[in-house]
C-alpha cells in the first residue's frame, strides 16, 4: 500500500540524504478530498536564498489514488458494479501517472539584460537543465517581468519541468512509456486461470524511494546549472 504520506516522506528523506534544504507545505480540500503537497527546495543556507536559484516541487493526490492505495484495483469496481475478473477497472495500465511539477526561479539581482541576451540565456538554461535531468519529460524556460517606472523589466528567470511516475501501472517503473500495455493483454478462454486475469499489483513502494533520490539529484544539478549559467552570462556582459 502506498499513501500520500509515503510519497511525501520518500521525497523529504531523499532530499535530506543529499543535503537539499526543504520547506514543505500541505493542503487538503475537504470538499473534493484532494490533497496537495508543495516543497520549496534549495542548496546552501536559507539566509542566501534571495540571491540563488530555488525549486518548488509539487503534486496532487486525488480520491482515485486513495482508493487504489487502500483497496487496490478491485476497489474501483465498487463505485460502479460488482467486481468482475475481466473488468477493465481491475487493471491499472490506463490510469494516469502521478505528476510532479518542478518550478525553478532564479532572480536576476537587478542586472539589466538585453532581449537578445535573455533569449540566448533561456535557450541555454533549457539545454543545460535537460542534460542534467534523468526523470523529467518536459522542460520549459521563461522570464518573469515586473513593471518599473512604467517599463517592463525582467525580474527573474523561470524553468518548469514535469516528472511522471507510473505508481499504479502494473509493470511499475518499466511501464512508464508502455501506453498500450492494457490493450496488449492476451485473450483468455472463460474458466482458464491466468495471472493476466488477476488484479494488477504494481508495488511502487519497491522502486519509488530510489526514484525520489534521482529526482532530488536532478534538482540539485539543475539548481547548480541555473546559477552557473547566469554567473557566466553576467560576467561575459560586463
Amino acid at each position: 500500500m502506498l499513501t500520500f504520506e509515503d510519497v511525501t516522506g520518500y521525497f523529504l528523506k531523499a532530499a535530506g540524504s543529499i543535503q537539499l534544504m526543504t520547506h514543505p507545505e500541505y493542503w487538503t480540500n475537504a470538499r473534493t478530498l484532494e490533497r496537495e503537497f508543495a516543497c520549496a527546495c534549495h542548496v546552501g543556507i536559507c539566509e542566501d536564498i534571495e540571491q540563488r536559484s530555488t525549486c518548488t516541487m509539487s503534486f496532487g493526490w486525488g480520491p482515485l489514488d486513495t482508493v487504489l492505495s487502500l483497496e487496490g484495483p478491485s476497489g474501483i469496481c465498487d463505485f460502479f458494479h460488482e467486481p468482475e475478473q475481466d473488468c477493465s477497472h481491475q487493471h491499472t495500465a490506463t490510469i494516469p501517472p502521478l505528476v510532479i511539477e518542478l518550478t525553478y526561479t532564479l532572480p536576476l539581482q537587478g542586472v539589466a539584460l538585453a532581449e537578445e541576451t535573455l533569449l540566448s540565456l533561456t535557450q541555454m538554461l533549457r539545454l543545460r537543465a535537460s542534460e542534467h535531468s534523468k526523470r523529467t519529460i518536459e522542460t520549459r524556460p521563461g522570464v518573469s517581468m515586473v513593471l518599473h517606472e512604467n517599463r517592463l523589466r525582467p525580474e527573474m528567470l523561470t524553468l518548469h519541468q514535469r516528472v511522471e511516475l507510473p505508481i499504479w501501472h502494473p509493470d511499475g517503473l518499466h511501464g512508464q512509456f508502455d501506453l498500450h500495455h492494457f490493450y496488449a493483454r492476451p485473450q483468455i478462454d472463460e474458466g482458464e486461470e491466468s495471472p493476466a486475469q488477476l488484479p494488477d499489483d504494481p508495488r511502487p513502494e519497491e522502486w519509488l524511494p530510489q526514484v525520489m533520490v534521482e529526482v532530488c539529484q536532478d534538482i540539485v544539478q539543475v539548481l547548480d546549472a541555473l546559477d552557473t549559467t547566469l554567473s557566466y552570462n553576467i560576467s561575459s556582459n560586463n
